[in-house]
């Protein structure tokens, strides 16, 4: 039996170029970073979590709701072959997730109020920050009820263009999007777990908007995100996936 299903929408991933020294400290016992033609990339990645159980059984009030996660890319020091994604934080709107996330797989969810929007040509991703840090912001796409515009943060993609198809083997979408295995870094040995999907239809977004203080949002040493250009943003249609459970990884 898996631990979760649920279906994968609507996915904006960002995905940024940076020097290896970010996120050594994050990398898991046992793995290390992987690189795709000499790039090391970070990624911003928002989409809709729907339809979701647990050990199959519907998770009711949290079957469907928003997440954006910052992750990056490791391969299990034993089998290189292996693409796996790492986790810096995952947001979402409902309490009871990272409660059980946290505790299970060591992961870091916080949760937040969110809001989105997706639509034929635009998709949108929006969130409070939990820390209050003020932003720059260049960009609305609309207000939560009492919350001033200092502490939302937002990611918008338009412009699709491109007809969505499969990766091209050996691309840049291919190494985002593919990956089936994710590791957490704990305290004292690392938890890897396997995710299963199909492979994504996706595509090059011609037009985006990320109003994103990465600082506030994940610490001081993500400041540099703020400056730095997305290397490029992928729009994946997404899929039904499931999620094992968790089980500690034999160095």
């Amino acid at each position: 039996m898996k631990f979760l299903t649920a279906k994968w929408e609507h996915l904006l991933l960002a995905n940024y170029s940076v020097d290896a020294s970010l996120l050594e400290p994050y990398v898991p016992l046992g793995t290390r970073l992987d690189r795709f033609e000499g790039h090391i990339f970070v990624s911003l990645v928002a989409f809709m979590f729907n339809r979701t159980k647990v050990m199959g059984i519907p998770a009711f009030f949290h079957r469907d709701f928003e997440e954006v996660n910052l992750r990056f890319y490791v391969t299990p020091e034993k089998d290189e072959s292996i693409r796996a994604v790492t986790f810096i934080q995952e947001i979402v709107p409902k309490r009871i997730i990272p409660l059980v996330s946290n505790s299970l797989f060591n992961e870091n969810y916080v949760a937040v109020p969110m809001r989105h929007h997706n639509g034929e040509s635009e998709h949108w991703y929006a969130w409070k920050s939990h820390s209050r840090v003020e932003v720059n912001a260049s960009h609305s796409v609309g207000e939560f009820d009492g919350l001033p515009d200092r502490s939302q943060h937002e990611i918008f993609a338009a412009a699709v263009e491109e007809p969505l198809e499969l990766p091209a083997p050996g691309s840049i979408s291919e190494f985002i999007t593919e990956h089936y295995w994710g590791y957490a870094k704990g305290k004292s040995s690392t938890l890897e777990y396997k995710v299963e999907h199909p492979q994504w239809i996706c595509a090059p977004v011609n037009r985006y908007m990320i109003d994103v203080d990465f600082a506030a949002v994940y610490g001081s040493s993500f400041a540099v995100l703020n400056e730095l250009a997305p290397y490029n943003v992928l729009y994946a249609r997404g899929s039904d996936v499931s999620v094992s459970f968790p089980s500690r990884y034999r160095v």
